[in-house]
């Protein structure tokens, strides 16, 4: 059976139809350029909210690890009702009083905990700065994951559009062939051999299609886009510009800025090191003050006190043989100030163990330090031997495309003429479109190793159109 054009496009459509991808009726297109990409996956993707969501965790760490060191006012209030009372049974109403009224304000102030709350501010903000520099990390390597998928699914559409000019390629073809045999000039078989080749490039074409479909889901989902949301790419990818680009991060000599990530680990080891001086506090004496200030009141009968003490014979129940001062159920001031020194002189070796498990925890951290130096500097060789890998395909693959189309003309032409035959048409055909597919691919590898190596360098990454993403990563 002959496939025809309108059978290829009848499966096309039902392979977009199939589609996920497919949009509401009714919806507008998104029109997205790489840079847009990269600013809507920075600030909607989960893993640069989580990011920020831990600076905001390191920032209240910091601010509770300050607030041991500073003065604390509290105010307390507090009433009881005494039942029943034995003391006032066994030695006198004096001691019989009902109710009580306390109110007071308690300031307190930590002189020394030795040296506690300057070691855990000093942690406390060096893991926030470790979060901060976690958070540059990941907004690079968003940076440069949000154009991985732009790349690959501009690519996928790019392929799609070079396997349906090969498909009109093999009609032209295969319409010369049948008017060369209706002419004489070609035989039966070449008609045939010219029907089933582009009956083969029918399957090739589909694939581009759903390769384009799953690039823009991975797209979509990278973004936060929804499903049935159309989106048109609107980026242009010059080569000029990738290639100065390639060529200026071939030549820059500058010294590599240190990642944030492989920074990052550093401060972590740092704060372990000021987590082992907080384990060893608990070796040393604490020293405390505190002053109340506040008022009692002993009200006779149950009800809020109003009015301020007094004590005098005229307040008693029989003031004329009164002996001693009652009081007016009122409000009486009640002040005291406290010092407090503790030493803990055995804690059943339960220091001990936490200043082993801070040090064992600061060496794991310095371990760490050494392997997140080691890794990058070999990302940074890698980036850079990928990057001038990728520039020598670009520059091969663009000659190869002008001379792969220069003998698909010759081949063509001579065939016409009759001096070729159909197999070098169909060879010079399948060799220009695997070219054509990887000078493609080539520009976006080459663009890619460029920012791969922006990334690693801790350097601003760069876009297609020559802008920089800055992520907060220090030089």
């Amino acid at each position: 059976m002959i496939v025809t054009r309108p059978v290829l496009a009848r499966a096309l459509a039902a392979l977009l139809c199939l589609a996920p991808t497919l949009p509401a009726q009714g919806s507008d297109t998104l029109r997205l350029t790489v840079a847009q990409a990269v600013d809507r996956m920075l600030r909607s993707s989960d893993e640069s909210r989580i990011a920020s969501a831990q600076v905001e965790l390191a920032d209240a760490q910091v601010l509770s690890a300050r607030a041991a060191g500073l003065p604390q006012l509290r105010l307390n209030s507090t009433y009881g009702q005494q039942i029943e009372n034995a003391r006032a049974l066994i030695v006198g109403n004096v001691f019989g009083q009902a109710y009580t009224y306390n109110s007071n304000l308690l300031l307190q102030q930590s002189f020394f905990q030795g040296g506690r709350i300057v070691a855990a501010s000093q942690a406390a903000a060096r893991t926030e700065r470790a979060a901060r520099l976690s958070r540059d990390q990941t907004r690079a390597d968003l940076t440069l994951l949000a154009q991985r998928a732009y790349l690959n699914a501009a690519l996928a559409a790019r392929l799609v559009d070079i396997q349906r000019r090969n498909l009109v390629i093999a009609d032209e073809r295969l319409a010369q062939v049948e008017q060369l045999e209706r002419s004489g000039r070609s035989s039966r078989y070449d008609v045939l051999r010219a029907r089933v080749e582009r009956s083969n490039l029918e399957p090739l074409a589909l694939q581009a299609e759903s390769d384009r479909a799953l690039a823009e889901l991975e797209l979509k989902r990278l973004l936060q886009i929804p499903v049935g949301q159309p989106v048109a790419l609107e980026s242009d990818f010059d080569a000029t510009v990738i290639t100065t680009l390639a060529e200026a991060a071939i030549n820059d000599r500058s010294p590599d800025g240190v990642q944030p990530g492989v920074r990052a680990v550093e401060l972590t080891a740092s704060a372990r090191e000021a987590a082992i001086k907080v384990a060893r506090a608990d070796l040393l004496p604490t020293l405390n003050a505190s002053f109340t200030f506040g008022y009692l009141a002993l009200p006779a009968f149950n009800g809020l006190p109003t009015r301020m003490g007094e004590t005098s014979t005229a307040f008693c129940p029989n003031p004329g043989t009164a002996t001693r001062p009652c009081q007016n159920n009122g409000w009486f001031p009640d002040r005291s100030f406290n010092v407090q020194f503790s030493w803990p002189l055995f804690d059943g070796f339960r220091a001990k163990g936490a200043i082993d498990l801070a040090q064992a925890q600061a060496r794991v951290a310095d371990l760490q330090v050494r392997q997140a130096r080691e890794a990058a500097a070999v990302d940074v060789a890698r980036a850079r031997a990928e990057l001038v890998r990728a520039r020598a395909t670009f520059t091969a693959r663009a000659a190869n495309v002008r001379e792969a189309d220069e003998a698909f003309q010759l081949a063509s032409l001579r065939f016409a003429r009759g001096i070729g035959t159909q197999l070098e048409v169909s060879d010079a055909q399948l060799a220009l479109l695997t070219a054509r597919s990887t000078e493609a691919r080539a520009t976006f590898d080459l663009h890619l190793a460029v920012a791969e190596l922006a990334r690693v360098r801790a350097m601003p990454i760069p876009l297609p159109d020559g802008s920089t993403v800055s992520t907060g990563a220090a030089r």
